[in-house]
């Protein structure tokens, strides 16, 4: 593999860790925040980017490669708002599609068709989670401040009818 992609690849990595640790820790608190549904699809969130970040490392190692793990900042413990916490999970996840396109580019570069395949999965997955992302959005910014807005856009992620959001009710509606 090359070494620009491989240490592009590893570099990734710091993305995905980050935003699963940033997304379980607005988890607790929504939870805290008496937001089971959006807890729930935040939960949710973290353990997708840990799925993918677990797919590169797979990938490296299927590849006699070493994935890097990377060290993680502890991500924030409040949101001034909702809708904040909303735009910085939009804005987490325009950051990891720039970085997967600019790792297409060095694939395709260096002719790694293997990467290239791989990356493939990540592309078509960063649309839907770009797309889930602005969904919870546009929904907070409509719903207002109004805790009666708010509560029904909990109820629609806890019934899964917003893309991406969880399939199944919270259980418990505990973090």
């Amino acid at each position: 593999m090359n070494s620009e992609l491989l240490k592009g690849l590893n570099e990734h990595l710091k993305l995905e860790f980050r935003a699963a640790h940033e997304y379980l820790a607005m988890s607790v608190w929504l939870s805290v925040n008496d937001l089971p549904g959006f807890s729930t699809w935040m939960k949710q969130q973290s353990a997708g980017e840990l799925t993918h970040a677990q797919r590169i490392m797979d990938h490296l190692v299927d590849r006699d490669e070493q994935p890097v793990l990377p060290a993680i900042p502890a991500p924030p413990k409040t949101w001034k708002s909702l809708e904040a916490l909303c735009q910085h999970v939009l804005k987490n996840e325009r950051e990891v599609t720039a970085s997967i396109n600019e790792l297409c580019a060095a694939a395709d570069k260096t002719k790694d068709r293997a990467a290239a395949v791989m990356l493939q999965w990540f592309v078509t997955e960063q649309i839907e989670e770009e797309a889930a992302a602005r969904a919870v959005l546009g929904r907070i910014r409509l719903a207002g401040s109004t805790g009666v807005g708010v509560l029904m856009v909990d109820q629609e992620l806890a019934s899964g009818s917003v893309p991406g959001a969880p399939a199944e009710p919270p259980a418990g509606g505990s973090a």
